[in-house]
């Protein structure tokens, strides 16, 4: 349990004042940190809470959700406050009451995703690491998004994959990839788009109607990685991709370079969740080869 007179401490620096008379109450779900629901003078709070170790996962957090609230293409919990006291860290959130996803949701949600990723800078990556899942993102600015993909998201998973015991095939097959990895983008050149970077259907909900994103692994990269990271668990349907496509056509060619994409993700499981998804890695690797 967390040292609440610490973390209520620390919220009333930031001018939040804590309903003492109402104890926190514990929020199921949240695999990564511990979540409960505060009642407070800006009226009720979800709040995050873990070792001090992962304050950087949560102000990388916070911080995400404010470079996505900028453009005010979609709806984001609002951060509110972060930091660390004693042995915690915390970050809270506007809190929001979810509803039924509907297919008008689904629908704003398409077009104004597509929207979100007309934001870009002029190179690929952020201002700062952070995390997808528990495992860190390097998020180093580059120029190239060929080099930008090689090292920091597909060769960082695969030497991730090499020190936890996943050899053999997968790293040749993984090698192959990267030295060809320049051939699947010579017709293609992204824009470095404002990204949620880790848009699975557990990651976005309704709220009176408006869509609503959250959990995300901020970066600026192509357009097309946060579509395939929707296809590969499910939660978007048709009317999702029907409406983005409406926005802004996809360019030709992204069916093959979604397999490239969803790669990323599936390494990063075989490195946070074991062998149960080696055979899926290596399935996209002999697509790609």
């Amino acid at each position: 349990m967390p040292d609440w007179s610490l973390i209520f401490a620390g919220l009333e620096n930031a001018g939040i004042t804590v309903d003492k008379e109402t104890p926190p109450g514990p929020i199921s779900g949240g695999d990564i940190s511990a979540a409960w629901k505060l009642h407070t003078s800006k009226g009720a709070v979800f709040l995050k809470t873990g070792p001090a170790s992962s304050y950087e996962m949560l102000a990388a957090e916070a911080e995400g959700l404010l470079e996505l609230a900028a453009p005010g293409a979609v709806r984001v919990p609002a951060p509110i406050a972060f930091g660390t006291q004693g042995d915690s860290a915390y970050a809270a959130f506007e809190w929001l009451d979810f509803d039924r996803q509907t297919h008008d949701a689904e629908h704003k949600l398409g077009t104004q995703l597509a929207e979100l990723h007309r934001t870009t800078k002029n190179r690929f990556g952020w201002h700062r690491d952070n995390t997808i899942g528990l495992t860190p993102q390097l998020n180093d600015w580059s120029d190239s998004w060929v080099e930008f993909l090689k090292e920091q998201r597909l060769g960082y998973q695969l030497r991730l994959a090499a020190d936890n015991g996943f050899g053999g095939a997968l790293q040749e097959q993984g090698a192959r990839l990267l030295q060809r990895l320049p051939a699947w983008f010579e017709n293609y050149e992204p824009s470095p788009s404002l990204l949620h970077g880790d848009l699975w259907g557990g990651n976005w909900a309704s709220c009176d109607g408006e869509p609503v994103i959250f959990d995300p692994a901020v970066y600026y990269g192509d357009r097309e990685s946060d579509l395939a990271m929707t296809r590969l668990f499910g939660g978007f349907g048709r009317t999702f991709y029907t409406a983005y496509e409406a926005a802004w056509p996809l360019e030709p060619g992204h069916e093959a370079r979604n397999d490239i994409y969803q790669l990323y993700h599936v390494l990063n499981h075989l490195n946070l969740f074991g062998s149960g998804y080696l055979s899926r890695a290596q399935e996209l690797l002999r697509k790609l080869q």
